[in-house]
Formats: structure tokens, C-alpha cells, sequence
């Protein structure tokens, strides 16, 4: 069975033509195919080789049977990155498509030769003597900012020039820096460093070799050593950007480097910050002391020196938007506001709450002008002769639209802040604008219901707490009001979510007395079944009463 069988099948076909099937590889005893992994031996070891000039291709001798006691050298698991290497890998290696396993070299095939070594590293490189120094509890406490407490000194041969000390940083992410630098220099500059390898006696001697490890951020150790030999550490610093400098000033602390903190602080303190520089710097001065006028001029940047100027502030700004008639620049400040307050803003400044007297005091300031406003509405309706308008630049509608947005919004803020609840009885109690209501236009009475449909959206969703004779005293006022009014609301909404309080009215009005309830869905269903559209929908509501 020197050569393996061929196939012998014939397909008939258009004159008389016979063709011979494509002979195909499988387990047989035929010569082994050209493979990457399949190289034939060099001329001199196939001629040396007993079976070269035999049938098998010249492919060497028949090997043994694998030896279960000798290991394998294709068991590894670089063997399939070692195909190419010719002569390493065995021939019948690859001789069926199938899972065949490696079958192992005899002895008469010389063993594979060992791979280079990869060159040893600087840290394994051959030292005479490794000292682990002691380091002083102050230096070890101010080295815990940025530095682990594994350090080591290692003596090396002698040095030529002036770099006598190298410096081999290893961070906690695996990383590594080697720096050779001038001893002098960096023991004069830092005092951790000065302990840690103290000149030699004379000025003389081998060179020495610092390893720190576990560096929490290897850059900014980095930039904190280049600054003790930068000529001009201010112009390194603009070019890193405040936040790496705020990361440099926090090593500088850690091995106590006095000219590098002084000038990171110099550069910070001049340069304007983002919100996360803020967020960083106040919890950098939370766990580190700096003993500086600079530092005390960016403290005063990031927290006030009185605790309530914040929150004056705040209320100033507040009663300036009130008070503004630029109904463009109002609704800009108004979302400034707005996102100062807002509990995500690194600008709230950690503050406890607003001032509820003095946000109140607006809101009762708000709430008499809108009276005075519509007592002049009043005036000019039993005056056929005279518009709606006069008195002042803008008109009556205008401004009466300007006082309803204003007390909108201070509802906002009352309510995302919990304190609400005077609000809504202070807006219960106003009888005399409940009066007027019935007898100013419809043009201008309909931006009272806008008031009142704040306050029944917040009443419906639970963000106000109030007892229930509020409740009553509320709805009892102005329910009527939102009906006469619901047309007009949705004919011009000013940014109302229509179906919202809709569906908040309808739960405020549950939380009433049974018989109040009766009372005011009957009130209701007259005028649904009167004006249809025009009349809030109140019947989901409606079925629950029972």
C-alpha cells in the first residue's frame, strides 16, 4: 500500500468525454501535502537521512509511536505562533482535517532549540545592596496624599555627571516612569525626598536609585518633579491647565515641595475654574492645609465668608426679576435662577434652604400689586369712553400678565423647596381679588385662574401638604373661577399643561369632605352640560365620588 487508491469513477457526458473526479485529501498513505506547517527537511539532512530517497517525498524517517513519558513540545501553547520555524514543527502534524493530536519527536530528532530571553528589565538589573530607609511619621503622613508608603533606596556603581539619582515611579494601574535627575535638586527642593536619600558625606560616591510604588497618579507626580526644575513654573502650569495643576499641588503637598505649592496656588487663584476645578479644589482644602495668603483667596472663592450672603443674594436676585419690565431679560434671569437653585448645581453652595421670610415678603409684595392692578382694571370698565390700557408704559394686560408669571414662578421655587404651604393659604384668603374677578374683562380675570391652576396642579400631585380647611377655603373661592376661565386658559395656555390640571383638579377635589364634593361636582356638571369643551373635564373624577 505504497500509494493510496484513487478514485476511479467516470461521469458520461456531451461526446463521449470522461472526467476524472478531483482526487481529494483524507486519511490515507499517500505523501503528505504542501502545508505552512509541513516544511521538507534541508538537502543535507535529507540526504543523511536512511528513508530520504524513498516514496514518501523525501520527508524523513517514519517516527515512532508518541511516548506517553517524554512531554511534547506542541502541547505548549505558543506552538501555533511557532509554525513557521522550519524543522520544529512534526510532519504528521497536520495530516487529516479532523481533531488528530499532536504526535511528539523520538529522540533521534534533535529537540527544539530554547528562545531568547527577553533583556531584563531596570528594575531587575543587578544592584549591590537595597536599604529600605525609614521614613518619619510627618513624612509618612504627607506622603499618603499620593504616594504608598513602599518606598526604596538602592546604592548603585558610580555616576559620572551631575544626574547621580534615578527615580523609578510605579503607578497603581501598572504603569511606570524611570527619571534620572540631580540629586541636589530634588533634595533641596522637597524635604520628603531629602529624608528619604540624604546626600553623601563629601559630596561623592555611587549613585542611588528611589522607588516609589503604588503611585495613585503617576502624571501628576510626574509634573510636580518637573516643576523643581522648570526656570519658569508658570508658564508649565498655563500649559497643563488648571485641573492638572490641581492634581500637581496635591503631590507638591504630599512631599512637601514649598516652591511648587506656592506656585500652583499663585496660578489657580488667577485663572477662572469650571465646575468640576470646583468640585476638585474643595476637596483638595477639605484633606489638605495650606499654609499660604493665596490659599485663603481661593477659599474665599469657593465658600463665602458669611454663611447667609448666599442666600441674600439669592433673594435679591429673585426680587430684581420680580421687579424687572423686560419680559425677555425676566425669563433669562429666571432660568439662571433657576439652575442656581437646582439641588445638581455645584452652585448652590451647601446651603440649607432659602430664606422662607424673605421669599414670602415678595410674594405678599407680587400679590398687592396684582390687587392695585386690577382695581385700576375695575376703574376703566365703568368708563365706556376709555381702552383697558392707560396709565403707565406698558399695558394694563401686560402687566397684569407680568405680576401672574411672577407669583407663578415664586410658587415654583416654594414648592421644590417644601415650603408652599403659606402660599396656598395665602392665596385662598384673597377675597377681594376673588371679588374683582367677577367683574374685570375676561381678558384680564382669566390670568387669576392661571394662578389658581398652579396651585391646584400641586395640590393634586401631593407637593403641598395642607389642612383641610385650606383646602376648603380654596376651592371654595376659586373652583367657579377655573370654570368661567377654562375656555380661555386653553385658547391661550402661556406654557399651562391644560390636561394636567384637568387631571389634578379632579384629585384635589377628592381630598374634600364628601359633602363639599357633592356640592362642587354639581356645581360642575351644570356648566359641563351647558358650554361642553369649554369646561374642564372632571368625569373620572366624577365616577369615584360615591
Amino acid at each position: 500500500m505504497a500509494d493510496a487508491p484513487r478514485s476511479r469513477g467516470r461521469r458520461s457526458g456531451g461526446g463521449g468525454a470522461a472526467r476524472v473526479r478531483a482526487r481529494g485529501w483524507c486519511c490515507s498513505f499517500a505523501g503528505a501535502p504542501q502545508s505552512p506547517d509541513l516544511r521538507p527537511l534541508p538537502p543535507a539532512a535529507a540526504a543523511s537521512s536512511p528513508g530520504g530517497a524513498r516514496g514518501n517525498g523525501g520527508w524523513g524517517k517514519k517516527l515512532p509511536p508518541k511516548s506517553p513519558s517524554a512531554p511534547s513540545f506542541l502541547d505548549s501553547p505558543n506552538s501555533s505562533r511557532l509554525a513557521g520555524l522550519g524543522g520544529l514543527i512534526d510532519p504528521r502534524r497536520i495530516l487529516s482535517p479532523g481533531r488528530v493530536s499532536p504526535i511528539d519527536p523520538d529522540g533521534s530528532v534533535p529537540p527544539p532549540a530554547p528562545l531568547p530571553l527577553p533583556p531584563p528589565s531596570p528594575l531587575a538589573a543587578p544592584v549591590e545592596t537595597m536599604e529600605l530607609v525609614p521614613v518619619d511619621p510627618p513624612a509618612a503622613a504627607a506622603a499618603s496624599v499620593a504616594v504608598a508608603p513602599v518606598l526604596a533606596v538602592r546604592e548603585e556603581g558610580d555616576c559620572s555627571g551631575g544626574l547621580d539619582l534615578s527615580l523609578f515611579l510605579r503607578g497603581r494601574d501598572g504603569r511606570c516612569v524611570h527619571m534620572e535627575l540631580d540629586s541636589a535638586v530634588l533634595c533641596s527642593s522637597s524635604a520628603f525626598f531629602s529624608a528619604m536619600a540624604p546626600p553623601a558625606a563629601g559630596g561623592g560616591g555611587g549613585g542611588k536609585r528611589i522607588e516609589v510604588d503604588g503611585v495613585e497618579n503617576l502624571e501628576a507626580f510626574r509634573a510636580a518633579v518637573e516643576l523643581m526644575y522648570e526656570p519658569d513654573p508658570m508658564r508649565l502650569l498655563a500649559g497643563s491647565g488648571v485641573s492638572r495643576a490641581i492634581d500637581a499641588l496635591e503631590v507638591c503637598s504630599s512631599i512637601m515641595f514649598d516652591r511648587g505649592i506656592k506656585s500652583c496656588l499663585t496660578y489657580i487663584e488667577a485663572v477662572p475654574w469650571s465646575e468640576n476645578d470646583e468640585e476638585k479644589l474643595k476637596s483638595l482644602f477639605a484633606r489638605c492645609t495650606f499654609d499660604d495668603v493665596i490659599s485663603q483667596d481661593i477659599l474665599a472663592r469657593l465658600r463665602p465668608h458669611n454663611s447667609n450672603s448666599s442666600e441674600d443674594l439669592t433673594v435679591q436676585l429673585i426680587e430684581s426679576i420680580t421687579s424687572s419690565t423686560n419680559s425677555g431679560a425676566r425669563k433669562d434671569m429666571q432660568s439662571l435662577v433657576n439652575s442656581l437653585l437646582s439641588k445638581s448645581s455645584v452652585y448652590q453652595k451647601d446651603l440649607s434652604g432659602l430664606n422662607k421670610d424673605s421669599l414670602y415678603q415678595i410674594c405678599y409684595f407680587c400679590m398687592e400689586s396684582l390687587v392695585h392692578l386690577f382695581e385700576e382694571a375695575t376703574e376703566s370698565t365703568d368708563h365706556a369712553d376709555q381702552a383697558v390700557v392707560v396709565r403707565g408704559t406698558k399695558p394694563l394686560v401686560e402687566r397684569v400678565s407680568c405680576q401672574t408669571e411672577n407669583l407663578n414662578w415664586l410658587l415654583d421655587i416654594l414648592v421644590n423647596n417644601d415650603i408652599a404651604e403659606e402660599f396656598v393659604e395665602l392665596w385662598a384668603k384673597q377675597d377681594w381679588l376673588i371679588r374683582m374677578h367677577e367683574q374685570a374683562s375676561p381678558m384680564v380675570r382669566y390670568e387669576l385662574s392661571r394662578i389658581s391652576a398652579g396651585v391646584f396642579i400641586a395640590l393634586g400631585k401631593g407637593k403641598v401638604q395642607c389642612r383641610g380647611n385650606v383646602r376648603s377655603l380654596l376651592f371654595h373661592g376659586w373652583f367657579s373661577s377655573m370654570l368661567l376661565d377654562f375656555g380661555w386658559l386653553q385658547r391661550c395656555p402661556k406654557g399651562l399643561d391644560v390636561r394636567s390640571l384637568e387631571e389634578n383638579l379632579g384629585r384635589g377635589l377628592l381630598t374634600l369632605p364628601l359633602r363639599q364634593q357633592q356640592c362642587l361636582f354639581e356645581e360642575w356638571f351644570q356648566f359641563y352640560a351647558s358650554r361642553g369643551a369649554e369646561c374642564p373635564n372632571l368625569i373620572r373624577a366624577f365616577q369615584e365620588v360615591k
